[in-house]
């Protein structure tokens, strides 16, 4: 029997060491995590998967893969976009940003329009990145930028500090947290999310604040920002 209860000890030892190991890997995914329906939209390694606003490649400067982060070198890149488009899913991803960065992850984004607008995930330094203090609070770290603050006040890591964010879009609710903690809710259609937009700077932009099926986007603002282990895994009603 105790050798029995050693063996079933030391193979429970193994499924959380191995566990956290994977864990501990960026830019992969455990089985149990593919069967569950997740994917990778970066591998770590290439920039497969991604291409620029309208076009059918990557751009040539201003981004490249380090170290296994996806690195926006604010030097005029421009944005990116996912291949795929996605409506209804789960997205996490793990970013840093440099001192006085400013940057955003987009959804929902439409090459049909003529620019590249999206419901935008704000990522930014409050301590030292003006543009944080303007718009009451709907342009801070979490923010579905420019038209509604959180709920919650979040807590981003300091510049260069890593942040875990994540997206949740089911039926028309959609969620931000930032690092474990869900600090705004939504709902996409709503009256309350139609006046806000009517406030915005995307009040004249048809459909703004409807969920769509979209692009993932990576802005480049000008400041160098890394992004890794982006995972997402499609929801449905």
């Amino acid at each position: 029997m105790r050798i029995f209860w050693r063996s079933t000890l030391f193979l429970i030892w193994c499924s959380i060491a191995a566990a956290l190991i994977f864990a501990a890997i960026p830019n992969h995914l455990a089985e149990d995590e593919a069967s569950g329906g997740w994917k990778l939209l970066f591998d770590g390694r290439t920039t497969k998967g991604w291409h620029s606003f309208k076009k059918p490649s990557f751009p040539e400067k201003g981004w490249m893969v380090e170290d296994g982060w996806l690195h926006g070198l604010g030097k005029g890149g421009g944005d990116i976009l996912s291949d795929g488009q996605f409506e209804q899913f789960e997205l996490q991803w793990e970013w840093k940003i440099a001192p006085s960065g400013n940057s955003g992850l987009k959804y929902f984004v439409l090459e049909s329009r003529n620019a590249a607008l999206g419901h935008e995930y704000q990522m930014i330094d409050g301590n030292l990145e003006a543009d944080a203090s303007h718009g009451s609070g709907k342009r801070v770290t979490a923010a579905f930028y420019d038209v509604l603050r959180p709920a919650i006040k979040p807590h981003p890591k300091a510049a260069g500090e890593i942040n875990q964010s994540r997206v949740v879009v089911k039926a028309d609710k959609v969620q931000h947290w930032l690092n474990g903690e869900k600090v705004l809710e939504y709902s996409c259609g709503s009256p309350a999310l139609k006046s806000a937009v009517a406030e915005s700077k995307f009040k004249n932009v048809p459909g703004f604040g409807e969920r769509v099926r979209g692009h993932i986007l990576l802005q480049e603002h000008g400041s160098p920002i890394w992004f890794r282990n982006l995972r997402l895994r499609e929801l449905s009603d």
